[in-house]
């Protein structure tokens, strides 16, 4: 499968020849602190947020690297995939079917919420509809395999598949809406959008083109570099947000946080605007719901500091900005999820003490 349906990759970096600062920066910043997470000075060893902060930039680093470097790698198998194949799988986008492939895409992948981030751009630029790469994040962030087993042994079997099956009805109706609003003018459509031609045929279509294929080293060396140059925009916001994440631990108390999380209409408040502040991964936000679900017996507090962080995180935000070039799609990320969260949320806890 060549390349040379490629041409669109372009417009989802930084402008050639122009210096991205934020991930120079950031970079910068966070290979310090990573530093000096192992060699911080003795005259700096009392200075307490600082060794907080290089802490947490250590923590975070080893916590996401893996579903960074996995995304990666999908993105590089995605770009040398044609448009044909992706929009086949997922289907047309034109109704429920295809919100609902991307929807079941997004829970089955098992990536954290920043690898996925990679995918959904890609999977945009290969032409999916705007409501189905919402589904598809919607779902996805915390609903990976491996999450899923880890919270299963934090809250229980029932809480975790509650969880799921409420998560993936707010990405139906997420994906659904967003489409309707693209079909009514409100909102852009992709402009990668294609119409698959009546003659194609993905198996057959697939084996000539994995047989055409020659997977040499200059082959797989250039898929490697185009998977980590398509994916620059995803880790710089990735790298900002380790950063903000960081300094939150530094310099405000998280037993705080803690203490306010009960089950009220003001410990639900709090969630979710803590969820906006330091939601970076899923990986550090799982352990975290689980401990509001178990210590401060709020379990709509525990779904909505899941969900609230997908729909208001603000890496994810700049990162829908810069992949659809449009601030209106990414603002209207939190305002169609954020009221279906809130409202569950608020469901949950008020049966829970009903109960």
């Amino acid at each position: 499968m060549e390349h040379s349906y490629h041409q669109n990759t372009s417009s989802c970096h930084t402008k050639k020849g122009k210096k991205d600062y934020i991930l120079l920066g950031s970079l910068l910043a966070v290979s310090i602190l990573y530093i000096a997470y192992w060699q911080v000075p003795e005259q700096f060893a009392d200075i307490n947020w600082l060794t907080i902060l290089s802490e947490s930039v250590f923590d975070l680093m080893n916590t996401i690297w893996w579903g960074v470097t996995i995304g990666i790698f999908m993105v590089a198998i995605l770009s040398r995939i044609p448009r044909e194949f992706v929009i086949s799988i997922l289907g047309d986008g034109g109704g429920l079917r295809g919100i609902l492939r991307a929807t079941l895409g997004g829970v089955l992948l098992d990536l954290c919420s920043h690898g996925i981030l990679m995918v959904g751009a890609k999977l945009y630029e290969r032409g999916a509809s705007i409501g189905q790469i919402m589904a598809f994040l919607v779902a996805s962030p915390w609903n990976s395999f491996s999450l899923t087993l880890i919270l299963i042994a934090l809250i229980g079997v029932p809480w975790t598949l509650g969880f799921i099956i409420l998560s993936m009805g707010i990405a139906i109706i997420t994906g659904l809406i967003f489409d309707k609003l693209v079909n009514r003018g409100t909102l852009p459509s992709n402009p990668n959008k294609i119409d698959l031609p009546e003659d194609f045929r993905f198996w057959s279509e697939a084996k000539k083109g994995l047989s055409n294929t020659k997977y040499t080293k200059e082959f797989l060396w250039e898929m490697a570099r185009d998977g980590l140059l398509e994916s620059r925009m995803v880790i710089r916001w990735i790298l900002f947000g380790v950063l903000l994440a960081g300094s939150v631990r530094a310099f405000v108390d998280a037993d705080s946080f803690q203490t306010y999380f009960g089950p009220t209409l003001a410990g639900l408040g709090l969630t979710v605007l803590v969820a906006t502040i330091m939601e970076v991964c899923s990986e550090g936000s799982t352990p975290i719901a689980a401990d509001i679900l178990t210590r401060a017996k709020a379990p709509g507090n525990s779904f909505a500091f899941l969900m609230t962080g997908v729909s208001t995180d603000y890496t994810e935000i700049m990162i829908l900005k810069d992949t659809t070039k449009s601030w209106k799609i990414a603002f209207f990320l939190p305002l169609i999820t954020l009221p279906q969260v809130i409202g569950i949320a608020w469901l949950i806890n008020l049966a829970t003490i009903g109960g």
